[in-house]
């Protein structure tokens, strides 16, 4: 049985984050999604909100857990005996920046191999960041994530400081 890691900040979870993890975890006898812990970007929620979230999107999925990981993906695939690392690919743009990183995670991992799944159609153009974008200018966000995301978002938006310039 091959065990894999789907590593991402996933702030927030989208539909096509989870369109990817339930894609992968039909290709693996288990799948860890990996919330990555301390990304060096802005984040609007914490991990503890962001695990939870990718949890409650997943609830129904067997052979998937959530959990949250800080330092290297590679070390963190070895310590929980996986040995693929799964990433998806939505645009060109994409498949630079992750040859790249297969790479570098062959280089200090070269027992994890890596797998790129393509998204989905309706998939190629979501992304954590637009939500958020969309969302903050009061766009509706329901297409691109799930229900309790949405929610969340729009709480989030509603209790946060309002600057001058808005």
């Amino acid at each position: 049985m091959v065990n894999a890691v789907f590593p991402g900040t996933f702030d927030p979870v989208t539909n096509g984050h989870i369109d990817m993890a339930s894609r992968a975890a039909k290709l693996f006898g288990h799948l860890v999604v990996a919330v990555y812990d301390t990304p060096p970007k802005k984040l609007m929620f914490t991990t503890r909100e962001r695990v939870e979230m990718f949890k409650r999107s997943l609830e129904r999925l067997p052979g998937v857990e959530v959990r949250p990981y800080s330092g290297l993906t590679v070390n963190f695939a070895t310590q929980i005996g996986a040995s693929v690392i799964v990433r998806g690919l939505r645009i060109g743009a994409d498949f630079e920046y992750e040859r790249e990183m297969a790479l570098m995670n062959q280089k200090i991992g070269p027992d994890i191999e890596v797998v790129c799944l393509i998204s989905s159609q309706d998939n190629q153009y979501v992304s954590s960041s637009r939500v958020k974008e969309i969302a903050m200018l009061g766009g509706d966000i329901s297409a691109f994530v799930p229900r309790h995301v949405a929610d969340s978002i729009g709480s989030r938006l509603k209790n946060r400081p309002q600057s001058s310039a808005e």
